[in-house]
């Protein structure tokens, strides 16, 4: 058994998991913010440049001010959260951190270095530098917030679906063969352009939400509109990308995490023509196979039927739970066996048990686990925040649809019931992202690299208590930065843009 690797107490790990969906969670409050007005300020501004009108200038700054309030804070709990790699998970830093490493190396070197080298323009470069170079700042830190969110979803990506590695017995660390594949693989393509599609949503109706909270109290009318619809383009192009990506997600989830998929369907026999369960008792027919495999009598298997194994339409037989545990734990002993053969100085024995390792290296974590009802993860929690995804991602579209539309007609500007459904749409929009990211990280459990590392093999040597401590430690430190930027944000939204 690797020394590296053993299991800590049931306590520790549940501390661990809850102290990094803590940060996890508020630290998403405020990427997706950074994001979106990201693009909302670097439009208006353009708008300002090219039609050389003050009004756009003073639209951008107001919105530029909102994104640094937001951008400080975020950038706060994303540290920690990096750091907590290193605490909690050291176990899964020893074992990947070559891999793993590589794109938050990157993503700190160039995407952060960019961001804060731009930003300072940004914010301080006004009536300093040239128009043109200003606008090239402004769009240089949302094109830098966005480089580093690409490389973050990388790392996260691999661990959705490790490729580009090798497990080296020798130094004991599974490392990197082909950058490339890590970088720019298909789920971790789909996966960036989703979680920046659906950030583009949260700044477009955040400021649909504080544009229609000035016509509600009748304040800077002019203003409320020009971003009203600056707001409604952002969140219409993050609706639609969010929408198509969605649609590639769900095809990576049934060919690469299938018991996700089920979780998300509460599917526990599945089959040809699966249906989409809208709510427990009602389902779609076939609609699950369309969705996951893009053909209406699709193949897609169910809780049991990846516990029990199963067989593809192509003849591909998937072992049963108990076979891949019995195989990940022969994997195990192999190890064992190679270290021990190495410190013998026996090289044929180093070789036969080489042997095994590379035939059953797949199923290495699979030898951490105990029972087939250890792959099943908590299926009523990603049943519902996918439902509570789907849900607020269709209610949003139809605010947006609404506020188009009875913009276009010229009278959101009298309508308060509309006012207020576009200001509900902003905790909507949260709630939806946050959902999102309950299925996409809850839905893999019991992995912290899907196939290759479960989360109790993952974690730190330390006390529960530590952990813990910690955790309230982290959990009353982010509600009161959360709560400072809040009041912060309300504050310069109350006093409103700069008047001539």
């Amino acid at each position: 058994m690797l020394t590296f690797l053993n299991v800590e107490s049931t306590a520790v790990l549940e501390w661990s998991r809850a102290q990094f969906a803590l940060t996890a969670c508020y630290h998403w409050l405020f990427v997706p913010l950074t994001l979106g007005l990201a693009m909302v300020m670097g439009v208006m501004e353009t708008l300002y440049v090219v039609k050389k009108d003050d009004f756009w200038k003073r639209a951008a700054q107001f919105w530029q001010k909102i994104f640094g309030i937001n951008f400080a804070i975020g950038v706060a709990t994303g540290i920690i959260l990096e750091f907590e790699f290193g605490t909690n998970w050291s176990n899964y830093s020893w074992f990947v951190g070559d891999i793993f490493g590589a794109p938050l190396a990157i993503e700190g070197i160039v995407a952060f270095f960019m961001e804060a080298t731009f930003i300072a323009v940004m914010f301080f470069g006004w009536n300093k530098v040239g128009k043109k170079f200003h606008l090239s700042a402004t769009w240089l830190t949302g094109v830098g917030a966005t480089l580093s969110a690409w490389w973050i979803l990388v790392a996260n990506s691999w661990m959705q679906h490790p490729v580009g590695m090798e497990f080296n017995p020798d130094t004991m660390r599974n490392e990197m063969m082909d950058f490339f594949a890590v970088a720019f693989q298909s789920v971790a393509v789909t996966k960036f352009f989703h979680s920046v599609m659906s950030a583009w949503m949260t700044g477009g109706f955040f400021t649909i939400g504080v544009s229609c909270w000035y016509l509600l109290k009748k304040r800077h009318t002019q203003f409320a509109l020009a971003s009203l619809r600056v707001g409604a383009v952002v969140a219409a192009l993050g609706t639609l990308g969010t929408m198509i990506t969605g649609d590639g997600s769900g095809v990576d989830a049934a060919r690469y995490q299938p018991m996700k998929l089920a979780a998300a369907e509460g599917l526990e026999k599945g089959g040809n023509g699966a249906p989409f369960s809208v709510v427990p008792g009602i389902e779609v027919p076939k609609v699950l196979s369309l969705l996951a495999t893009h053909d209406p009598e699709g193949f897609v298997p169910g809780i049991e039927d990846i516990k029990a194994g199963y067989t593809l339409p192509d003849g591909t037989t998937v072992p049963s739970a108990e076979e891949k545990i019995k195989r990940g734990k022969q994997v195990l002993a192999a190890f064992k066996g190679y270290r021990e053969a190495k410190a013998a100085g026996d090289s044929a024995a180093m070789k036969a048990q080489r042997q095994q390792l590379d035939e059953n290296v797949a199923y290495f974590g699979y030898g951490y686990l105990d029972t087939p009802d250890d792959l099943v993860p908590p299926v009523p929690l990603v049943y519902w925040s996918f439902r509570v995804m789907v849900g607020f991602g269709g209610a949003l579209t139809l605010v947006l649809l609404l506020v188009v539309w009875f913009d276009y007609k010229k009278r959101i500007a009298s309508m308060r019931w509309l006012q207020w459904l576009g200001i509900a749409a902003i905790p909507m929009v949260y709630l939806a992202g946050q959902a999102g990211w309950i299925v996409a990280e809850v839905g893999r459990q019991p992995w912290a690299i899907q196939d290759l590392l479960p989360v109790n093999a993952a974690i730190s040597s330390q006390s529960a208590g530590a952990v813990m401590t910690t955790f309230f430690l982290f959990l009353v430190l982010f509600t009161i930065l959360l709560a400072v930027e809040i009041r912060i944000m309300c504050k310069a939204i109350k006093k409103g843009p700069e008047t001539k």
